[in-house]
């Protein structure tokens, strides 16, 4: 049995670790809600693009672009793959970060000579220990999603589309759906399937007036749709760092709870030795009393 030395040492490091749990937290709640407002300030932009993008199929469904499947319906393209895989730096998440790679992996595991670019310390571990090759990590981003790394990221990601070398490019990453649910996503970047932007006709009026495009619709497709992919890449890091901030929370309020209940053990223990250290003392007392008084 302990004694009550240890378990005074054992209770006053558990008290240490619930303080570093509580902190991370606080951190972690102070983070994820900086980031979500940061998001809402900047999705009506996008979302506009995203019209933009639609009022184009509204005047012509039928328009040919290299960002989007082929009108005849050909979806199987040859060539390489690639998947922004979107991780965190740091653990102490829960499942957050095995999610996101194991997801990986499956969808990589569906083509030969996948090519993977990566967000976040602990992807970039984990593949290199795994010997699976990088095309191109993407430091520090992880922690601070901002629409400049986006921008970068969907830079590369689209001259690499664009020259050839990859023929569909995927994002994988977590969804907060709400502070209780996050789930794991894939979503394909390019191509585009066109059913995504052409509105049916019960939902929205058909235009009866032609918009003109300078110097040409596919031209304006060009230049809108980069900026659609660095959107939505932004939308993808930021939502996956508030998914990481309340994985956190959730894993250090689990923490401070087992915490608290091995307190709460621990408390009842070091009574119980204590009593019993009590109880031996005053037998002994009495023993010894009651021997003297033969004597």
């Amino acid at each position: 049995m302990s004694t009550t030395k240890e378990i005074k040492n054992h209770i006053a490091s558990v008290k240490d670790t619930q303080k570093i749990t509580n902190a991370m937290y606080l951190i972690a709640s102070t983070k994820m809600r900086k980031a979500k407002s940061e998001l809402d300030l900047t999705r009506p932009y996008f979302n506009a693009v995203q019209q933009e993008i639609k009022r184009v199929f509204r005047v012509e469904e039928k328009v040919e672009n290299k960002y989007f499947y082929p009108a005849s319906g050909e979806h199987e393209l040859p060539g390489s793959y690639g998947y922004l895989v979107i991780t965190a730096d740091k653990g102490l998440a829960g499942n957050y970060n095995q999610n996101v790679i194991k997801k990986a992996i499956e969808m990589m595991n569906e083509h030969k000579n996948p090519k993977v670019y990566l967000v976040g310390e602990y992807g970039r571990h984990y593949f290199n220990s795994h010997n699976i090759p990088i095309e191109k990590s993407f430091l520090y981003t992880a922690q601070n999603p901002t629409i400049e790394r986006a921008r970068d990221i969907a830079s590369i990601l689209m001259d690499a589309y664009n020259d050839g070398t990859l023929a569909k490019i995927f994002i994988i990453y977590t969804d907060m759906r709400n502070a209780v649910v996050c789930e794991t996503k894939s979503t394909r970047l390019l191509p585009f399937h066109r059913a995504d932007f052409i509105v049916p006709d019960s939902t929205e009026q058909k235009v009866k007036t032609p918009f003109e495009f300078t110097p040409s619709i596919e031209s304006v497709l060009d230049n809108i749709v980069p900026s659609y992919i660095t959107g939505f890449i932004y939308s993808a890091l930021i939502d996956s760092f508030c998914s990481e901030q309340n994985a956190r929370m959730n894993a250090m309020d689990a923490a401070n709870r087992n915490a608290q209940e091995l307190l709460d053990k621990l408390s009842i223990e070091y009574n119980h030795v204590r009593q019993s250290a009590i109880t031996q003392e005053i037998t002994e007392i009495s023993s010894g009393a009651r021997s003297m008084k033969k004597k």
